[in-house]
């Protein structure tokens, strides 16, 4: 009863948001419901947002996911960040990497996520976040990172990750880090 009540709950977000979910009904079937309640953990960390904008905490999640995937973990970022209401604008420039493009506060959140994924210090970008922002924002972008990066490496290391493909901002093909479309 209860794998049955998950499934139809995969199958509802799949549809929702045009996911393949076949590597977490693979994981049901195969390891029960205790290995998809284990993700419910990472779910909540990657829907904290609190403290900052919703086009601030989609550049930071965006720019990880792109990092990670530019694949469907990617797609699923630009799309919830559209759902919640980013102008396609800055999905297209975070999608390019293109950050002259970002509003400040956008681009200050797409750097953090730079920096943490290169490892690097990032100090003025972290001290800037904490001043719009304070500590709660800065929590939220960090959790957004995280999760953001979290999906496609649990794909990969399952061998269910796809290869890099096409973007879609607002009905259109993007480029993805300077990489056309097409090539994607």
């Amino acid at each position: 009863m209860l794998s049955w009540f998950i499934r139809r709950q995969l199958d509802a977000f799949g549809r929702r948001w045009s996911y393949d979910v076949s590597y977490m009904r693979t994981a049901l079937e195969k390891a029960g419901p205790g290995a998809l309640f284990a993700l419910s953990g990472l779910q909540r960390v990657g829907s904290y947002r609190r403290g900052v904008p919703a086009a601030v905490y989609h550049g930071a999640k965006v720019t990880a996911a792109v990092a990670a995937d530019c694949g469907p973990c990617a797609q699923l970022a630009v799309s919830m960040a559209e759902a919640d209401g980013v102008p396609a604008v800055i999905l297209r420039a975070l999608a390019a990497g293109d950050l002259a493009a970002l509003p400040e506060d956008v681009r200050l959140a797409a750097e953090l996520a730079r920096a943490t994924l290169a490892r690097e210090p990032g100090i003025e970008v972290r001290e800037k976040i904490l001043e719009r922002h304070g500590y709660r924002g800065l929590l939220s972008l960090a959790y957004g990172i995280v999760a953001a990066q979290a999906y496609p490496t649990l794909k990969y290391a399952l061998g269910a990750a796809h290869a890099c493909t096409r973007l879609r901002v607002a009905g259109a093909d993007v480029p993805v880090n300077g990489r056309h479309p097409a090539t994607v």
